[in-house]
């Protein structure tokens, strides 16, 4: 599966929970977020200043090893 910018985050983090530490080191704690539920990824990025593309491609490097 390859993430993109209009995924939920809890649809992210069901896929591997482990996803948590990059959205840490991007500045995102969605664990316990309650836009969890209903923000996508690139809401979530664009309201923390976060680099969309840098931060699905870490995403997917990761997924995909």
């Amino acid at each position: 599966m390859k993430i993109n910018g209009t995924m939920l985050l809890n649809e992210i983090l069901e896929i591997d929970p482990d996803v948590t530490d990059i959205f840490l080191r991007h500045g995102l704690n969605c664990l316990g977020c309650p836009g969890a539920n209903s923000e996508s990824l690139k809401e979530a990025a664009e309201g923390h200043g976060v680099n969309l593309a840098k931060l699905i491609d870490d995403l997917n490097v990761f997924l995909n090893k």
